[in-house]
């Protein structure tokens, strides 16, 4: 029997709920530093580095050194051990003694990281500037048992993992300080019907031309003048305001999980197509909800998706007035065609041209 993998379809809903600013931007001042170390990892269960990892055993010895003991290198033969690079991405407001988190990666040809423990590891930025250090227990989510005889149990990866508050901050972060005649609202993704939303959300509430788009990335905004001896509470009012966020019409399709993931703004034309011994036609019959007088409620429109399915030898999958991506998928779904099948489906549709929107696969 083949094997069925469920498809799951979630679709964006940025036209009904509206977003943070501090959800989908941040301001000018932000800077977040990233931070990475050579370190040493202790404590493996014979899973460390071989003897092939040279840098391993010239760690280990120079590290032995600090502590008073001299040992050759051809001497040797520790499976303990393994190296790593450890990063982190640190916050602007980091403040000296605050904790962040620490992602360990392993560089040798370890087997696995599993109960190790990370050794004191400088991290540094890209000027080479110490900003603090980390160490700790290493979590890998996961475990790879090996035997003599070849026979192996894994789950999940582990040759990299994480120490939750890991690294110590030792000095201050260099950030810029805030404006108060002035700040600028960037946005995490670069869009021009967004900033402007931004805008208008801005000047809708704090007042009309505070708030200007710069660009699809930025938005410039006014301090009120009855602000400007309370920049902070400002700026928190300021990153509450909730706006509606514009998308690209996108499906992204998992052939891996069998995951389809479709925005809102994607549709399909009306089309054929050819595939298998299946013969399905997709039909949408419209239902008005009319709500009664005086309820204060909206007409609502839903599409009552009826499949039907027959085989024979030359099929075709009609497709009539099915607007979007969850009447297909649905359809297709409920009739237990593979996730490969429907991922192949619509890469057709895209390439007929009557998928409107972006199609990526991961």
């Amino acid at each position: 029997m083949k094997k069925l993998i469920v498809l799951y379809l979630l679709f964006g809903v940025s036209f009904l709920y509206g977003q943070r600013i501090k959800d989908i931007a941040y301001f000018n001042s932000e800077k977040p530093e990233q931070i990475i170390g050579y370190g040493l990892v202790v404590g493996l269960a014979s899973t460390g580095d071989t003897q092939r990892s040279t840098f391993t055993i010239q760690s280990i010895t120079s590290m032995l050194k600090r502590f008073g003991i001299t040992v050759r290198q051809h001497n040797l033969r520790v499976r303990n051990v393994a190296a790593v690079m450890v990063t982190a991405t640190l916050n602007s407001y980091l403040k000296p003694g605050a904790k962040f988190d620490l992602t360990v990666s392993s560089l040798g040809d370890a087997t696995s990281l599993q109960g190790g423990t990370l050794l004191m590891t400088p991290l540094s930025g890209m000027a080479g500037k110490v900003y603090g250090f980390g160490q700790g227990s290493i979590s890998v989510g996961g475990y790879d048992y090996r035997t003599r005889s070849g026979n192996r149990v894994a789950k999940n990866h582990t040759l990299a993992g994480r120490i939750p508050l890991g690294g110590i901050l030792q000095i201050p972060m260099q950030i810029n300080k805030f404006s108060n005649t002035e700040v600028s609202v960037f946005l995490r993704e670069p869009d021009i019907t967004t900033s402007n939303n931004i805008a208008n959300a801005i000047n809708a509430k704090l007042g009309s031309d505070i708030a200007i788009p710069n660009d699809a990335a930025e938005v410039k905004v006014k301090v009120p003048s009855d602000k400007k001896n309370n920049l902070i509470s400002f700026l928190a009012e300021l990153e509450n305001i909730e706006v509606q966020k514009d998308n690209i019409a996108k499906v992204v399709l998992d052939e891996r999980s069998g995951t389809i993931v479709a925005g809102n703004n994607v549709k399909i034309l009306p089309s054929s197509i050819t595939y298998g011994s299946l013969n399905i036609t997709i039909k949408s019959y419209p239902i008005i909800s009319q709500p009664n007088a005086f309820s204060n409620g909206t007409t609502t429109v839903f599409n009552n998706l009826v499949p039907y399915v027959s085989q024979k030898t030359n099929n075709t999958i009609a497709i009539e007035g099915a607007s979007n991506v969850q009447q297909v998928a649905a359809a297709l779904n409920s009739l237990k065609v593979s996730p490969r099948d429907i991922i192949a489906i619509f890469q057709a549709l895209k390439k007929a041209g009557a998928l409107i929107g972006e199609l990526e696969v991961i």
